[in-house]
């Protein structure tokens, strides 16, 4: 073999490697290029990953706080109803409470009543002797039907006349005096009691107040709220 095919082999031998080494290099490129791109979309997708679980959390708690400001705003709105019905509703007591001081103003009437209040008292307490109080300028209205209404008593419960102390020592409190005063005040009416003070009929004008709007007060509510919902 000459030097020529000699130097003709070895560029062969070149050509070859150098190809194979091409070759090699272009698939390490390729596989680089996948395997950077495989990377690339992991990181990709665990970053949308993030920003989704992100956008989840705070759309969250924007939501949470809607709803917080929604139900503060509901509960302000159903105070406000209802500070706005006990303001009417007092002010309806407040002047039934002023009608019953004119109650006493008719002597006949309010005499009457006084001799009704002094029996249902006795029927509440079925007691054989009991203790009065009423107001002291009620007293000469109270002596002057006490003895009418004891019998009245005595026929209704099929009992024995009942013993009737009018105290005349402790009062009820005295008509209010007008204007702002916050001095205690009775419009009327009497209270009985055991002798032994265990049991006490309060009969006073501005107690029956009282549990007549303690009972009719859900229905008054109602009223107010259809009124309310209406307009």
């Amino acid at each position: 073999m000459n030097d020529a095919d000699v130097s003709k082999q070895i560029q062969q031998m070149v050509r070859f490697i150098r190809q194979e080494a091409e070759e090699k290099a272009n698939e390490i490129s390729v596989s680089a290029e996948e395997e950077f791109n495989i990377e690339k979309l992991q990181i990709f997708e665990a970053d949308k990953k993030k920003i989704k679980q992100e956008y989840d959390r705070k759309a969250k708690q924007v939501d949470v706080r809607k709803k917080i400001e929604y139900s503060m705003q509901l509960n302000a709105s159903r105070i406000k109803v209802l500070q706005a019905q006990d303001d009417i509703v007092n002010s309806m007591k407040e002047a039934a409470g002023k009608d019953l001081l004119r109650v006493s103003d008719d002597k006949k009437a309010y005499k009457k009543l006084i001799k009704d209040l002094i029996v249902q008292s006795l029927m509440r307490l079925k007691e054989p002797a009991v203790l009065l109080r009423c107001r002291e300028v009620d007293k000469k209205v109270v002596e002057s039907v006490l003895e009418e209404a004891k019998k009245a008593y005595a026929d209704k419960a099929s009992a024995s006349v009942p013993k009737v102390t009018i105290d005349d020592r402790v009062f009820l409190p005295p008509p209010p005096k007008g204007g702002d005063s916050h001095e205690p005040f009775c419009s009327g009416g009497v209270v009985l009691a055991s002798q032994d003070g265990k049991i006490v009929c309060e009969n006073t004008l501005d107690a029956r107040l009282d549990v007549v709007f303690r009972q009719k007060l859900p229905e008054i509510r109602k009223r107010l709220l259809g009124q309310t919902s209406a307009s």
